[in-house]
Order: C-alpha cells, then sequence, then structure tokens
C-alpha cells in the first residue's frame, strides 16, 4: 500500500515568503520562490517520512515495497 502525503505552498505577503503546510510531521520551512520551496521539499520532505512515519506494519520488508509519494500544490 503506498501511502501519500501532501505539500502545500503557501504565499505570506507579509513576508514576502512561501511557506509550506503538510502532513508530513516537523516538516515546515519557507522559501524566497517556488525554486527554492520545491528544492527544499525534494530534498528534506523524504528523510523526514522515514524518520516520522515509517512503522514495521506500514511497510513490507523490501525496501522498493509501498514507497511514500509526496503530492504537492502552490497557487
Amino acid at each position: 500500500m503506498t501511502r501519500f502525503f501532501r505539500v502545500n505552498a503557501v504565499w505570506d505577503p507579509e513576508a514576502e515568503v512561501f511557506y509550506s503546510q503538510s502532513d508530513i510531521e516537523g516538516f515546515h520551512f519557507e522559501a524566497s520562490d517556488l525554486d527554492e520551496f520545491e528544492a527544499i521539499m525534494m530534498d528534506v520532505a523524504p528523510e523526514l517520512i522515514v524518520l516520522n512515519h515509517r512503522t514495521v506494519s506500514g511497510y513490507g520488508e523490501s525496501s522498493t515495497e509501498s514507497i511514500p509519494v509526496i503530492l504537492w500544490q502552490h497557487p
């Protein structure tokens, strides 16, 4: 079973940054533009998913089984 995680890029006009809204535990960051946002997301999110959401009962024996998928949206 594949598990999906959501990441939204939300623009804060006062601070002039995109900030993350996500169901990935501990995943909170800001970026000045969407390219930077996406780069940070792709670098950090997979590691946080493994650290904070991987359980023995949630994944099979094979490391290629049940690979989490990140869904992200921007305005």
